[in-house]
């Protein structure tokens, strides 16, 4: 059953595509986050410039000092390989930046009827997403310690570990605009199953390099799809 939601969620949000309103949020929303893609390349470089990994990037891949050699072909060849890792905090802040947006063009569409939706405080919604974020980048980090333990299972491990902390976070935000933080909660425990499996389906194709960054914005709208099809099982 979960999957039938999650799926029906998907191709809902993939059927928008079609709303000029949405293909603006879209395009913003891909242009933005090849822009952060491009960032965070460049701070992980200059943090190997920092520890002195220069060398053996050097010897592997070229010359890719973290200015001079930024846009050299190489550079862009390893930013793309990076992608698979770097998309899923790069996927985490473009959330807390578009879902509103997003989800209102989604419940326009499709939930035309809906009374407006909660108003969540700079600080609150300020406080979760640095929340995720960081949870995020540590898990990551540490995961990196059960890669290299279980090396033919790492990417399954990534998915699952990205699927469960980025359906967290997505479902969350998409819930809190209509039920508040403890109600977005509540429904998160409740439909824990089906929102691991709704996140690990977008943290599959977040590591297909150029595919990826389609799905920060396709994973909103799929996540405010999913939370009204789940509330209107419960009748929330």
């Amino acid at each position: 059953m979960g999957l039938v939601v999650v799926v029906s969620s998907f191709f809902k949000a993939l059927g928008q595509l079609g709303d000029p309103r949405f293909r603006k949020v879209l395009f913003l929303g891909i242009g933005l986050t090849f822009a952060l893609l491009v960032a965070a390349y460049a701070g992980l470089l200059w943090f190997f410039e920092l520890i002195g990994a220069e060398e053996f990037l050097a010897d592997t891949l070229g010359d890719v000092t973290w200015i001079g050699q930024l846009l050299s072909g190489a550079s862009f060849l390893l930013m793309i390989v990076l992608s698979v890792f770097l998309m899923v905090p790069v996927a985490s802040a473009i959330t807390s930046m578009f879902l509103d947006e997003v989800a209102q063009a989604v419940e326009d569409k499709h939930y035309p009827d809906l009374p407006p939706a909660m108003n969540v405080p700079f600080g609150d919604a300020l406080r979760d997403t640095l929340s995720f974020l960081g949870i995020l980048i540590v898990a990551n980090v540490l995961a990196f310690i059960v890669y290299a333990m279980f090396p033919p299972f790492s990417m399954f491990i990534f998915w699952a570990l990205n699927g469960f902390l980025l359906g967290r976070e997505y479902f969350q935000l998409a819930a809190m605009r209509r039920v508040g933080r403890e109600g977005a909660k509540e429904m998160r425990r409740r439909y824990a199953g089906t929102i691991w499996l709704a996140g690990t389906l977008m943290a599959v194709p977040l590591s297909l390099p150029l595919v990826n960054l389609l799905i920060p914005i396709l994973g909103a709208a799929t996540f405010t799809q999913l939370y009204h099809q789940l509330s209107q099982k419960t009748g929330t």
